[in-house]
Formats: C-alpha cells, sequence, structure tokens
C-alpha cells in the first residue's frame, strides 16, 4: 500500500481530534531521538558542495616561469662557462700584442616528457551527487590540482636520466648491549639507495618499490624504476658467543650520489627482509625486521630511475660534471649521525661552509635554502641555543597581554655576499626529506649573461585537460602537459644531505 500526502493529512486530523472512534490509548508507538544522525526520522543537517580539506603546496611550480614553443624531442642549448680560463697574464711588451684567452663552452640537452593523471565518473555517481554538488566538476577540478602537485614532486625530485646505482657493501659490526639479538648468531645486512620518489613511495610495512608496471586507464602499461637503486653486497657478521640475547649491529654505509634515504634489510642470510628506511646512512639494528618484504624480491638491477619523466633540480644538482655543491655530513654515531653544528656566534658552521663555496667557485650567493621540518625547528636550535644568546637581539613589546611565545628562523646572513650580507631566505618544503637541504638560485650576478631565466619550465604544450568520448557509463578525464625542466646553470644549485636529527 502507497502512503499519500493524503493519508498522512488524516492520520494528523485523527490525532488532533483525539482519536475519533478509536480510543487514543492504542497509538502506542513512542518517537524519541534518533541515536546516530544516519538512524530514524531524523534531519541530516549536511552542507551542499564538498568541502576540499587537501594541500596544494606547489612552491617551485608556482615560482618557475613557464615558456612555450619547445620543438622536436628535446631542449637543447650551449652555455659559455668560462673566459680566460687559462689565465693568462695581462702584461704586454711595446708594439706587440696580447696573448690568446681559452673559452670553455657546455652543451645541454634534456628531452620533453609527457606528465598527466585521469579521473572518470561514472553514471551513478553522477546521479547520487545530483543536488548537492557538480561531481564531475571536482574530478576535473582534483585532477589539475593533483596534476600541479605530482608535478611539483618532479620538479625536485624527478629521477630520469640516470640510475643512482649499487649502494656500497655496509660496515656491520656487533655491540654486545642495547638490543635483543640473539648470541652467537649470524646475521646478513643488504642496504638499497633511495630516490625522493623512492622515499616518499616506501614504508617499512608496505615495502620499497623495484619495477613499477603501472595499467593505466587505457589498459596500456607502463613500466618504470621505483626509485630504489640496486642492493648491495650482504655484510656477515656473527654475534659473540656470550650467552646474552641483548645483541644489537651497528651499521652504516657510504653515502650514495642521488639517495635520500636508505633501505636496509637483515635476517638469516638468503633470508633477508626490510627492517628500516632511514635519512642517514647509518643504522643501529636491535631487533628482527619487522617487515615482510625481502631483498630477494627486488632483484639485482637498479631502478632507481624514471625514465618517464624528466631530471628535476635534485637530480640536475647530483648528474655527474653539474659542477653543484655536494656535501654530506660526517657519519657519526650509527643510527643519529651528524646535524648541523652551531658556530657559537648566531651561525651554523655548514651554511657558512657552504656559502662560501659558492663565492670562491662561482663568486654568487643562492637565493633560497629549501628545507623540511625536521632541518626547520634545528636550525632554530642551532642559531638560538643558549650559547648564542649575545649574538641576537631581540625586540619585545611589553604591552600587557602581547608577549607572544616561539621563535622562526625565517632567513640566514650569508657573509659572503658580493655586495655586502645578504639575508638568504629559509623555506620549508613539503617533499624536501628530513636530513637533506637544497640551495636554489634564481638570478646570476653576472651582467649580460643571455639568460632568459635561470631555470624554466620549457614546455611544447603546456597544461590541458581531456574529455574522452563516452565509451563506457561513466565520463573520463584527463590533465596533462608535455615538457622538461631547463636549468642553465647547474652549478648554482647546492645539496646538503646525510644531516642528522638533532
Amino acid at each position: 500500500m502507497t502512503t499519500t500526502s493524503e493519508t498522512l493529512a488524516l492520520i494528523q486530523q485523527a490525532l488532533a481530534a483525539g482519536g475519533g472512534a478509536a480510543p487514543a490509548e492504542i497509538m502506542t508507538k513512542g518517537w524519541d531521538q534518533s541515536a546516530s544522525a544516519t538512524s530514524g526520522i531524523t534531519y541530516y543537517d549536511l552542507e551542499p558542495g564538498a568541502k576540499k580539506l587537501y594541500p596544494v603546496l606547489t612552491p617551485l611550480r608556482n615560482a618557475i616561469p613557464r615558456a612555450t614553443g619547445g620543438k622536436g624531442i628535446q631542449a637543447n642549448w650551449r652555455a659559455i662557462t668560462g673566459v680566460n680560463t687559462n689565465n693568462l697574464d695581462m702584461g704586454v711588451s711595446h708594439g706587440n700584442r696580447g696573448g690568446v684567452i681559452a673559452t670553455s663552452t657546455q652543451d645541454y640537452y634534456a628531452a620533453f616528457a609527457g606528465l598527466g593523471l585521469e579521473d572518470f565518473v561514472n553514471f551513478e555517481a553522477d546521479y547520487a551527487a545530483e543536488g548537492f554538488d557538480d561531481v564531475k566538476a571536482l574530478a576535473m577540478e582534483g585532477l589539475l590540482r593533483a596534476y600541479m602537485i605530482g608535478e611539483e614532486k618532479v620538479i625536485l625530485g624527478g629521477q630520469a636520466t640516470y640510475g643512482i646505482g649499487q649502494a656500497a657493501q655496509p660496515t656491520v659490526a656487533d655491540v654486545g648491549t642495547g638490543g635483543t639479538l640473539a648470541y652467537n648468531t649470524q646475521y646478513s645486512v643488504i642496504v638499497a639507495g633511495l630516490t625522493l620518489a623512492g622515499y616518499e613511495a616506501s614504508t617499512v610495512a608496505s615495502g620499497v618499490r623495484g619495477s613499477v608496471s603501472r595499467t593505466n586507464i587505457d589498459t596500456s602499461v607502463d613500466t618504470y624504476g621505483g626509485g630504489t637503486g640496486k642492493l648491495s653486497a650482504n655484510r656477515l657478521v656473527q654475534t659473540a658467543n656470550d650467552a646474552n640475547n641483548t645483541h644489537a649491529l651497528s651499521c652504516s654505509v657510504a653515502n650514495l650520489a642521488g639517495a635520500v634515504a636508505y633501505a636496509w634489510f637483515w635476517g638469516a642470510p638468503g633470508a633477508e627482509v626490510l627492517g628500516a628506511i632511514t635519512t642517514v646512512n647509518s643504522l643501529v639494528i636491535t631487533a628482527a625486521a619487522t617487515g615482510t618484504q625481502t631483498a630477494a624480491s627486488l632483484g639485482a638491477n637498479d631502478n632507481s630511475n624514471n625514465n618517464l619523466v624528466f631530471d628535476g633540480l635534485l637530480a640536475q644538482a647530483w648528474k655527474a660534471n653539474s659542477g653543484s655543491l655536494i656535501a654530506y655530513q660526517a657519519t657519526g654515531a650509527a643510527g643519529t649521525g651528524t646535524p648541523l653544528t652551531s658556530d657559537g656566534v648566531g651561525g651554523i658552521v655548514e651554511f657558512d661552509a657552504d656559502l662560501q663555496w659558492f663565492y670562491d667557485n662561482h663568486r654568487m650567493s643562492p637565493d633560497t635554502i629549501w628545507v623540511s621540518s625536521q632541518e626547520q625547528k634545528n636550525i632554530k636550535k642551532k642559531i638560538l641555543n643558549a650559547g648564542t644568546a649575545a649574538a641576537q637581539r631581540f625586540v619585545i613589546n611589553t604591552e600587557q597581554g602581547n608577549i607572544k611565545g616561539g621563535d622562526l628562523v625565517a632567513s640566514y646572513l650569508n657573509p659572503f655576499g658580493l655586495n655586502g650580507a645578504k639575508a638568504i631566505p629559509i623555506k620549508l618544503h613539503p617533499n624536501v626529506p628530513p636530513g637533506t637541504i637544497m640551495y636554489d638560485t634564481d638570478t646570476l650576478p653576472y651582467p649580460l649573461n643571455g639568460v632568459p631565466a635561470l631555470k624554466r619550465m620549457r614546455m611544447r604544450r603546456d597544461y590541458y585537460s581531456l574529455a574522452w568520448p563516452v565509451v563506457k557509463r561513466r565520463w573520463e578525464y584527463g590533465v596533462y602537459a608535455d615538457g622538461v625542466l631547463q636549468h642553465y646553470a647547474p652549478f648554482a644549485l647546492g645539496i646538503r644531505s646525510n644531516i642528522g636529527n638533532g
């Protein structure tokens, strides 16, 4: 039987009249407030429109200029990197001409790469969202934002043209206390380097990525490296026969260019399991590995590069013959590493050394220091610690209720600026990993250098969207672009990595 509005009106009329011939007592149903928002006859107070509560942080993408007009399969350019490189003396004798200087040049090229993402909305999803939100518009907006977030990661950490290679055989030593490893037992330790893409995609629980085969929306399959370098040779160690199950293993490995983190596997020889991912080149193993991924499952290949993208800033700095600053903190205590060092007068030893390198080698200064939240916190500690209070000046407004807690080191004063000290902003980046900082430069202090922008996105085709023909009961969308990150002066980049937390 269908309950109509007329029927409901009659029921309401009967209730108002005391029930007519039927006694009111027979209406025994009680109506209490529902126990939850989604049960009973309860209004659901939901505001129309889905709220977009996810971060879209793309500072490099936002700042780097984009140039269209790319042709062919790669961008090519040539740079003059030095004049009078043979360092001829200036004096000339009467009536004679001077010596001939040598000029150094370097050719650069970067292959264009297509980037893109897709999404779909099926017919039922569209029906269900009617009157609440435009789910098709949300799909397109989400795709565009997801593309921007993904492009930012590639601009920073894309690793396309070369693999980071094999990690060195680790150094491993038995420690008699501090762990729960068994005595008189042989353990095997293996390590592999991780690129930024590999680090961001990996956890001990889910494992690290080797060769990735991705099935696309059109059922095609793309295969590429997931960001893990070639596994090291294993290192065997035997714990002492002291009848104590309190052993630990102190491990370290040589720094690997291009690696921002390291994946560690250990266990019985031939059965090593992933147990830790570190952003320094050392580890203290205190217990059996808790992961499930075996080292053997990764095979013997270097899966660190993804030839479907382009080289980002980190890769262009780490690349051989780039001329960039590449510096590593000392290994230090296993599992702890070496943090940045306060100079005791309001500065940081490593920053001063790096900035002096830029001046001594290129007569220039970086414009930005990009850091993770870990390094931002540690930089504040090094500069504002108790031992350097005399080097700081604080202006406090003593007005009632106007004193605020907390500090932020927003910039670092470069004492090696060409025209005097230069304040270099220290900026957080959502994708710079702990243990790594990057020096970035926007302009060169060289007159008439012919560089339109020190770095730019050279595009064959900039952002475009596609609404594919409907071949299923769903709408399919894509957002794409095709280009490459072009850096005219990689020597203006710098990386300091293997920084301990502290």
